[in-house]
């Protein structure tokens, strides 16, 4: 009997740890887990890591957030520049569309997004091209800026409140049946019908509002 051993198969060396690698895999895990459900030791595990080592990149969860959100940001307009021959409101519609499509790629995406800080400086090439936009459409640069980020609010909200209900578009939360929420109000008919205005065909309710925010914003600063 032989006692040769089998050469030892040379193992593929393990990626290096850096901030976007753990930034990916957090956003990975985020549509098993959910925000609230995303732990450094979860995210350590899935990496084959110590929770430790991700100390070395990240002080605390927050941080990771910021980057989490940087990386969402990247991808979501990887490819994509502003056509300068668009308006301000084709502009404000695809930009805004872009974002609820790119939260909605994600479980509490909209939570992930809100509130974080950026970590480079990737936001500002979009944004200055916007804001470029806007001025020279007859904006002054404050009032860019409040179109600009109104909309933007609306869609963040939107998509939150979306998001409470869905969490993944294949997916809808226990107690948000349409009909059962309406036989429970019917002796408030106007409400029980509300239901599926307010929790149902999002698509179609979030075009109307955001034009409903463009139109306001014409009206409030007389740009058209």
């Amino acid at each position: 009997m032989s006692t040769e051993r089998a050469p030892r198969v040379p193992q593929a060396p393990r990626a290096p740890l850096d901030r976007g690698r753990v930034a990916g895999t957090a956003l990975a895990l985020l549509n098993e887990t959910g925000l609230d459900g995303l732990t450094l030791r979860a995210i350590a595990k899935e990496l084959d890591v110590k929770a430790p080592a991700l100390y070395w990149h990240f002080k605390d969860k927050q941080a990771l957030l910021d980057e989490m959100a940087t990386e969402m940001y990247r991808r979501m307009v990887a490819g994509t520049a502003l056509d300068p021959a668009d308006s301000w409101q084709e502009w404000t519609r695809k930009a805004n569309h872009g974002l609820r499509e790119a939260l909605l790629a994600y479980r509490d995406g909209a939570r992930v997004f809100s509130g974080s800080r950026f970590t480079g400086t990737d936001h500002a090439h979009q944004l200055e091209d916007s804001l470029r936009l806007f001025t020279a459409a007859g904006f002054s640069l404050g009032q860019a800026v409040r179109a600009s980020s109104t909309a933007y609010s609306y869609t963040i909200g939107f998509v939150i409140e979306e998001q409470g209900v869905q969490p993944l578009p294949d997916e809808r939360r226990e107690g948000y049946d349409i009909d059962e929420r309406a036989r429970l109000l019917a002796d408030f008919p106007l409400t029980a019908r509300a239901g599926a205005e307010i929790f149902a065909d999002y698509g179609k309710h979030f075009e109307e509002g955001l034009e409903i925010v463009i139109a306001g914003i014409a009206a409030r600063y007389g740009v058209s």
